[in-house]
């Protein structure tokens, strides 16, 4: 049998990643990876990693908190992914690819991003504003090369809750077993000053109070890293487990409202082929 190519194996490798897509559709705003090109590597095949189609699942869902007033929250959860040739739902986002030629895609991006701090819910935040949800819409690029799938995308707040941007640069470096997937990746997080204020540790003028003197993050740069493994377990079930790590840039994790370093999650799923 002729060996594959770097090239050929990334290909294979990194379609593993749907199984672990299913544990993002219902992902809260939390530390998260990037996935990559997943409806670009899909295949119909029966022993395909990264099927097209409709997959129900469950995932098992940790997150450490944002605020030092939180707790650590875990969630149990049922979710689906959509996967055709031209368009990929992962539950609280989406990508339309609109050209592709091998080893490079465009692609339009959109998303939900919850709300993350509500003062009806935790005294700690009283006389702040909630943090609502908002729809964010951009564009992006994957790079697929020897050395890895290179992910590059920016977006925006379109319903105005925080009119903020934010851009990612990511890079994902998949080894392939038989039916076994292990994909680590880095890559590196620009938030604007506006969505970094509103999501990520911001106090405005009017949120005063004592122990919480008004706040502003500033634009900031965030590395993030997160290892994926997906396990094809048979015909119809594909079995996933990551986890990873967002280390705060100094604007957030001075924020009164943070004072820590980071955020970690760890994400396990089981979805089913339909």
């Amino acid at each position: 049998m002729m060996t594959m190519t770097v090239f050929e194996r990334l290909r294979r490798a990194l379609a593993g990643a749907c199984g672990f897509a299913l544990c993002l559709s219902a992902l809260p705003a939390q530390a998260e990876p990037e996935l990559g090109a997943l409806e670009l590597l899909a295949s119909p095949s029966e022993t395909s990693p990264v099927p097209r189609g409709f997959l129900p699942g469950a995932a098992v869902l940790g997150f450490q908190k944002r605020y030092a007033a939180q707790d650590d929250s875990l969630y149990v959860v049922p979710g689906f992914i959509y996967v055709d040739e031209k368009f990929i739902y992962l539950g609280d986002r989406a990508r339309y690819y609109l050209h592709r030629d091998g080893r490079v895609a465009l692609f339009a991006f959109g998303r939900v991003r919850a709300g993350n701090l509500n003062p009806e819910k935790n005294v700690a935040f009283e006389g702040m504003h909630k943090r609502k949800w908002e729809a964010e819409a951009g564009v992006g690029a994957n790079l697929i090369t020897d050395v890895g799938l290179f992910t590059f995308r920016a977006s925006s707040d379109i319903t105005g809750t925080s009119k903020g941007q934010e851009a990612l640069a990511w890079v994902d470096f998949p080894i392939l077993f038989d039916r076994a997937l292990v994909m680590p990746g880095i890559g590196v997080m620009w938030r604007s000053s506006r969505l970094a204020n509103y999501y990520f540790g911001g106090v405005g003028a009017d949120e005063v109070a004592p122990g919480r003197p008004a706040y502003n993050t500033g634009s900031t740069f965030s590395p993030m890293a997160a290892v994926v493994t997906t396990y094809r377990l048979s015909k119809q079930w594909i079995a996933s487990l990551a986890f990873g790590y967002e280390w705060y840039h100094s604007g957030t994790r001075n924020s009164p409202l943070v004072q820590h370093r980071g955020e970690g999650f760890v994400l396990a799923g089981i979805g089913y082929v339909w």
